[in-house]
């Protein structure tokens, strides 16, 4: 698994913390990290992560809320509830980081972490949270790619 994968991984675990305790994020990444060693890399990713999806809930919420028809986001599983938090957090605030890669990477932790139908719930939830804000990858013709 790659250092940015470990790092999701990591910062899903401190939101369902943070989402299960309602402690201080401080306390909850500093708790977390002397419970779970990490690599340099990874543990900083998953700091930012934590941090920035923290630091604007409130419109994660709303975003998600807008995108999922009929479920309200204090309604969802934990699991699912900071998935999501987690991939539109990357879509909105993490450009560098590809649509297409934040949400496979939601998607599989929805299917590791959560229930049986998770993992298409967030797809359909992210895919549409992606659309309504504009998020595109860029289109790669076969001659680029041979390139």
């Amino acid at each position: 698994m790659g250092a940015r994968t470990t790092a999701r991984e990591a910062a899903l675990q401190m939101l369902f913390a943070l989402d299960t305790t309602g402690n201080d994020i401080a306390q909850t990444i500093f708790d977390y990290w002397r419970e779970t060693p990490g690599d340099p890399e990874g543990k900083s990713y998953a700091n930012e992560l934590v941090q920035g999806a923290a630091a604007v809930i409130t419109e994660l919420d709303n975003r998600i809320t807008g995108a999922s028809a009929h479920w309200r986001v204090d309604r969802m599983t934990r699991v699912d509830r900071n998935v999501l938090r987690l991939g539109v957090y990357e879509l909105l605030y993490r450009l560098d980081v590809p649509r297409a890669v934040a949400l496979d990477e939601a998607v599989e932790l929805a299917k590791r972490y959560g229930a049986e139908d998770s993992g298409a719930f967030v797809n359909g939830v992210l895919d549409q949270v992606a659309d309504d804000c504009g998020r595109v990858d860029p289109v790669v013709s076969a001659e680029q790619d041979d390139e």
